[in-house]
């Protein structure tokens, strides 16, 4: 059976956003197209490494010597949105494998995101006893699908940062995160630095 296919060539809007206070933020990826509105869940991690991977490949793009795409060194100033996810937001699915991609034709950044899936996760050990020909990945029920052109892709990123940034400062010592309450270090051992 042929997957359900969540489409947007090209989104009116595509962002990352949160729900939640810091340190229980859930992460989200929202695409709208008139009335329109999927949301994606998914990991802090995931939405960090998409925004990586994505500036990564338009500076690829860019950089490309047969490359006759437009691809901003940075995101258009009239790109900007700073607006909260749009209501109401309905998990369509949890977010496991994500692909990205360049359509050179079409000068559009592609990004596919499937549901987690517990098929899909196999252990280390039963990757050493398995064939390249054994191995046979379960189809998905559904994809989430978004064809963005490059500019908007920059701005993507651009947001994604600092909705990322806008989570729980961290620690100087030890680079975990600091709630609100507290933090206990595991560097400073329960003890107070000392100055040298």
């Amino acid at each position: 059976m042929a997957p359900i296919v969540h489409g947007f060539d090209p989104p009116d809007r595509f962002v990352a956003g949160t729900v939640g206070p810091p340190g229980q933020r859930t992460f989200f990826l929202q695409a709208r197209a008139g009335a329109r509105l999927v949301s994606v869940a998914l990991e802090k991690q995931q939405v960090q490494a998409l925004a990586e991977r994505i500036d990564e490949l338009l500076d690829e793009v860019l950089a490309s010597i047969h490359g006759d795409a437009v691809v901003p060194a940075m995101a258009p100033l009239g790109l900007d949105d700073s607006a909260p996810l749009e209501q109401p937001i309905e998990e369509e699915f949890r977010a496991g494998t994500m692909t990205l991609s360049w359509d050179a034709a079409d000068e559009r950044l592609v990004i596919e995101v499937f549901p987690y899936s517990e098929a899909a996760v196999i252990s280390p050990e039963q990757v050493a006893d398995l064939d390249d020909e054994d191995f046979a990945e379960p189809e998905p029920d559904e994809v989430f699908l978004v064809r963005i052109p490059a500019g908007t892709a920059r701005a993507f990123v651009k947001r994604t940062e600092q909705v990322l940034g806008a989570g729980r400062p961290d620690c100087p010592f030890c680079g975990s995160p600091v709630d609100p309450d507290g933090h206990l270090c595991v560097r400073a051992n329960g003890f107070r630095r000392r100055e040298p």
